[in-house]
């Protein structure tokens, strides 16, 4: 890992000073963003944190991806343990100045995982009956919710790379979507806490997406626009955790 953990000059802020936890690494990720307006996503945020935005939009990601490589860092991978799929509904926040992910909601095929996540991370992970195929360059994805009583939703979809690479450039939307380090998550007495994660800068391409069924984003109260989502898709991605600490 020290590779990973010596190459931080893109990061817009120091690694955390204690010792990262778990490593994963994710393959075959979409990030599908829609524009949303502050006022409307507000009330659906929890107070503690700020609402971060880009042009004075907020934005709201689906994202669809598999996890291969977990382990915590002191232990090997555990066969049947090692790889999930996964699919998150996401937005853009700050907490004390640092920008962070929220999620709505983690779906996950792994049991395990899920519960988990629940405990150490306070995740709204929830689980779910997920398929993942491909077809040459092509990622076919389903994703049905089966939590015990968690609102039943679904998502399907294809998609692909383009051949052309799409880098972040500085002050860009997708630099502003990627390039966080951190996610923030509230226990159940209203604590928030901050997770702070690694990784390089994210290597991005244009993304080409058939959808089917996305009730996401629906079962959380938002509304999507009618309008084509912004796509990019990375291949894979080395991944650093940390635990979580409390934001005072």
């Amino acid at each position: 890992m020290q590779p990973l953990l010596e190459n931080i000059a893109h990061r817009p802020y120091p690694l955390p000073k204690t010792r990262w936890i778990m490593t994963q690494t994710w393959n075959d990720l979409l990030f599908s963003h829609w524009p949303i307006k502050p006022a409307q996503l507000r009330p659906l945020i929890p107070p503690e944190l700020e609402l971060d935005t880009y042009e004075d939009e907020c934005w709201i990601g689906v994202v669809p991806f598999t996890m291969a490589h977990i382990r915590l860092r002191t232990l090997p991978e555990v066969p049947g343990l090692s790889a999930t799929v996964e699919l998150n509904v996401r937005t853009y926040v700050r907490a004390q100045g640092i920008p962070g992910v929220y999620f709505f909601s983690l779906d996950a095929s792994s049991p395990i995982a899920v519960a988990s996540a629940r405990t150490f991370f306070h995740l709204p992970y929830f689980n779910a009956q997920m398929r993942v195929a491909h077809e040459q360059d092509m990622t076919i994805y389903s994703s049905h919710r089966t939590h015990r009583g968690a609102p039943t939703v679904d998502y399907q979809a294809r998609y692909r790379p383009l051949p052309q690479e799409a880098p972040a450039r500085p002050g860009s939307v997708e630099e502003w979507f990627t390039e966080r380090y951190c996610l923030y998550a509230l226990d159940k007495r209203r604590h928030l806490y901050r997770g702070d994660i690694h990784h390089m800068r994210w290597p991005l391409w244009q993304a080409e997406l058939e959808s089917g069924v996305n009730t996401m984003a629906q079962a959380h109260g938002i509304t999507l626009p009618d309008t084509q989502p912004l796509l990019h898709y990375s291949h894979q991605l080395k991944v650093l955790i940390w635990p979580l600490q409390r934001v005072k």
